[in-house]
């Protein structure tokens, strides 16, 4: 097997690179870089930016408007893009309802929906846990009643993130209550504007507003936004959770904050030296960059698989295995840093105030997407088959 990148690949890498020195500002990559809340207002141009370049979404097909991108040049655009400290695309949009509207939208919703993501005009959010609905996802209750030519919908939602900017929610609902939890689920798509839909901010361990509680009043919501079938939702969210699953790997974003662990390593001192003589110190980095290391091919495998129908078990480790080195990595930096890390008041602390959120979020991650341990139950049950 040749690891090695193609002349192909290492060409695509280098225009990746030309377009991030030439487009992404250093303010914005400062921002990005800080470890403080995201700036919307980056996000959204530089959704737009990416757009008017043709990079708005690499893997999508072309006939969406995508460049139907290789799985490598997936990864290294993800890559080039997280190490130079490029604002973070919405991946609610872009990377998981998009594939679902494409293999089963309507053509209505793929011609409407679809140009509206890919030019950052929607920001979209997840409507999906419920209080006492996190992991056991299908035992939803937020309803959705059929009357005439809408749907009102009652309920519901929690840990939303950043629900509060968003113009557009995918929903799943349940449609009938007397089915099979799975059988009665349908997916509904609705603008956040609409009448009778309430968002409470959340305050989190690191101060920022990160995730909502989104309630329901009587929202009328139009059939024609129902996605696929009724009573099918179940289907579609397993589909789009495969998505979001391979997406938390955070190969490029791990390897940005790799190399951060070890500059602070390198200027730490301990007993006279840099940290990252320590030989202890050292063992554990090399530990978490092999790990690393083991999750980028894996990635690359997932990437490659032709129908993401088939890769829940693979999405799973990818969620277990990416979470858990992005928490030992910032773990480490925040031993490297030591009292240092608690210096939030402290002028000239910035970077340490960075980390310091940073591994308080960062917490979420075994948590969100479907806790690792649910991601367990998966896996176990693809391996003996029940």
């Amino acid at each position: 097997m040749d690891l090695n990148y193609s002349a192909s690949e290492l060409d695509f890498q280098a225009r990746v690179r030309a377009f991030l020195a030439e487009h992404l500002t250093a303010d914005m990559a400062a921002r990005t870089l800080g470890g403080g809340p995201a700036s919307v207002a980056d996000i959204r141009a530089w959704q737009g930016l990416l757009h008017a370049h043709g990079w708005g979404a690499i893997h999508w097909p072309v006939e969406f408007g995508g460049l139907a991108a290789t799985p490598v040049e997936q990864h290294l655009f993800q890559l080039e893009c997280a190490l130079a400290g490029a604002p973070q695309q919405v991946a609610f949009g872009v990377k998981m309802l998009a594939p679902v509207l494409m293999r089963y939208g309507s053509r209505e919703h793929q011609q409407y929906f679809l140009p509206r993501i890919l030019s950052g005009e929607h920001w979209w959010c997840q409507g999906y846990s419920e209080p006492g609905s996190g992991s056991d996802l299908a035992s939803l209750k937020t309803q959705a009643v059929r009357d005439g030519e809408h749907y009102v919908v009652n309920g519901q939602k929690c840990w939303n993130t950043l629900g509060q900017h968003a113009d557009w929610i995918f929903c799943l609902v349940r449609t009938d209550t007397s089915a099979k939890a799975q059988r009665g689920i349908s997916m509904l798509l609705f603008n956040m504007k609409t009448p009778g839909i309430t968002v409470k901010p959340t305050r989190l361990l690191d101060g920022t507003y990160e995730v909502n509680e989104i309630f329901f009043t009587d929202v009328r919501v139009p059939v024609a936004n129902l996605v696929g079938e009724e009573n099918q939702g179940w289907t579609y969210a397993k589909y789009l959770l495969g998505h979001e699953r391979a997406g938390i790997a955070g190969v490029g974003a791990s390897k940005r904050d790799l190399l951060d662990l070890k500059t602070v390593a390198s200027v730490e001192q301990r007993q006279g030296r840099p940290l990252a003589e320590d030989p202890e110190f050292g063992r554990r980095i090399a530990r978490v960059e092999i790990d690393l290391l083991a999750l980028e091919y894996t990635n690359l495998r997932v990437l490659s698989a032709k129908d993401a129908a088939s890769i829940t078990m693979q999405a799973s480790i990818l969620k277990i295995r990416g979470s858990e080195i992005r928490q030992a990595i910032a773990e480490l930096t925040m031993e490297a840093l030591g009292a240092g890390a608690l210096r939030f008041d402290d002028q000239g602390a910035e970077h340490a105030r960075g980390v310091t959120a940073a591994y308080m979020n960062l917490r979420k991650l075994s948590i969100y997407g479907g806790s690792n341990e649910i991601q367990k139950n998966i896996i176990s049950q693809s391996l003996v088959g029940v």
